[in-house]
């Protein structure tokens, strides 16, 4: 077996050896698990980086074992998985580094940043899998890994939040897991992108092709926080700021949307989906989600509540792309991706930074906030514009795209949720924005200290700067070669041009 080979298992060793050498060291060793942390987030990015220039150059990176007849533990990297792991391990650097200065001096951090580098190695797993019984592995896995950060600061509500958690993930999972033991049963083993598979069988076995479509969309729907299967993600709130970050960013939400992504382009196919009518559903359950979570979100004055519910409306705009089917529409799922990810981890890292250095949680708190937090306030703002779907910020370009190719695809009304959404959005950000700036302090002592900047601390504040430049740097640039948008477009040329 050559390196090459290789090289998708040592992506994910990246993450693991230093999880696990975490949970041996002693609490008070603060300096090597902070170097152990840095250094699998840097290796794993090498690493990604690596991958992506061989795969440029045409090599194959495939590591397959085989665990039984018609049963085998698959990595491999594509496109898509590609994308998604670039992201993954792009944001678990910036992470990694802003959860090392916010929970310095909080007790239990060997547990945290063990299971932390878990949960990053999950969500490479899901990235690299080959097949859809490795994909359901690491999916699982993933839910394992996230429920101790979920209960992390250990009291009666983070407890009953957890429990939560895995009613819904447990519950989904074992959807799931139906529906993938039925997929191999009536069409063997299935590598994403075989999507002819099912295309033969579908004429005799229509009904069971059909069923198992939605009990895997089901199993996804859970953490990709489709209505009604949202409950969980606003109780996770409980969670540090540096979780929620990876649940929204690059963890748990954004796995069920690229497990949505998997299904319909790589284990059915656009066409098959199509043509057995799964795609109409699909997209009238995730245009509700958008406008449903914009609503609750409106009535929301906790800080994270309200970022939450954005959350799951937003994420339901990659479900709606996936279900337009189009060249145009596809980008924009597949770009949203990325773009969701960037400018949602950016929000969560300045709700953070506000919580940490203030002790601010509501909406109703942060009066005047942006003249003591410009720069996490900055970061803040580019973000919400950008979730409105204003230019230059990346969250605009996803939005263009799926309106166009909702038009391309004689589908107008998806643009009529896009622009409702963007309403509901501007309605819901814009008086954070507007209190921040422009809104007196409440309390005479915090009013005494507008007259002078009291940022964060520095390993808070560099985070939050980078992921809104990403942000911007995402929109400016979408048209230069290898952007977000130019690989996403990659992808989308791959289903539907020859």
């Amino acid at each position: 077996m050559t390196l090459n080979q290789w090289l998708p298992l040592l992506i994910l060793i990246s993450s693991l050896v230093p999880g696990c050498l975490i949970f041996l060291l002693r609490e008070e060793n603060a300096s090597l698990r902070t170097t152990l942390n840095l250094t699998g987030a840097v290796a794993k990015l090498v690493l990604v980086a690596w991958v992506f220039v061989l795969y440029r150059q045409g090599q194959v990176l495939d590591y397959r074992f085989v665990l039984a007849p018609d049963l085998s533990f698959s990595l491999r990297v594509d496109r898509l998985g590609l994308f998604f792991a670039g992201l993954s391990a792009v944001l678990w650097l910036v992470t990694t580094i802003y959860a090392i200065g916010y929970l310095e001096g909080s007790p239990h951090r060997r547990r945290f940043f063990g299971f932390f580098s878990l949960c990053v190695t999950a969500s490479t797993g899901i990235a690299l899998s080959g097949n859809v019984v490795t994909f359901f592995v690491f999916y699982e896995f993933l839910t394992l890994a996230t429920y101790p950060l979920v209960v992390h600061r250990g009291t009666e509500k983070a407890v009953n939040a957890g429990r939560t958690y895995l009613w819904y993930t447990i519950g989904g999972g074992s959807v799931l897991f139906v529906a993938v033991v039925g997929l191999q049963v009536l069409a063997g083993p299935i590598y994403f992108g075989e999507t002819e598979i099912l295309a033969a069988l579908a004429g005799e076995h229509r009904f069971a092709v059909t069923l198992l479509f939605f009990l895997m969309l089901t199993g996804l729907a859970v953490k990709a926080a489709i209505f009604p299967l949202h409950g969980w993600l606003p109780v996770s709130m409980v969670a540090p700021a540096p979780v929620s970050a990876l649940l929204h960013a690059v963890a748990v939400v954004k796995a069920g949307a690229f497990g949505i992504v998997r299904l319909v382009y790589d284990v059915y196919g656009v066409e098959l989906a199509a043509s057995l009518s799964l795609l109409t559903p699909l997209a009238v359950l995730a245009a509700f989600t958008i406008l449903y979570g914009s609503v609750r979100a409106l009535f929301q004055d906790d800080l994270k509540k309200r970022l939450a519910f954005s959350t799951v409306s937003q994420l339901s705009y990659i479900a709606l792309g996936v279900a337009i089917p189009g060249l145009l529409s596809s980008t924009g799922a597949i770009v949203h991706l990325v773009h969701q990810g960037i400018m949602k981890i950016t929000m969560f890292f300045a709700a953070g930074n506000i919580a940490e250095t203030y002790g601010f949680h509501k909406v109703s708190q942060i009066n005047g906030i942006g003249r003591r937090m410009p720069w996490t306030m900055t970061a803040f703002t580019i973000a919400a514009l950008g979730m409105i779907g204003l230019p230059p910020v990346a969250g605009f370009v996803s939005k263009w795209y799926l309106s166009l190719g909702a038009i391309e695809a004689g589908s107008p009304w998806v643009v009529l949720v896009l622009l409702a959404s963007s309403g509901l959005n501007a309605a819901y950000f814009l008086p954070i924005v507007f209190r921040a700036w422009f809104r007196e302090p409440d309390d005479p002592s915090a009013r005494k200290l507008c007259g002078g900047n009291r940022e964060t601390r520095l390993f808070l504040l560099v985070p939050v700067v980078v992921t809104a430049v990403f942000s911007l740097a995402a929109g400016i640039l979408a048209a230069a070669p290898n952007s977000p948008l130019d690989f996403a477009r990659q992808i989308a040329e791959r289903l539907y041009l020859p």
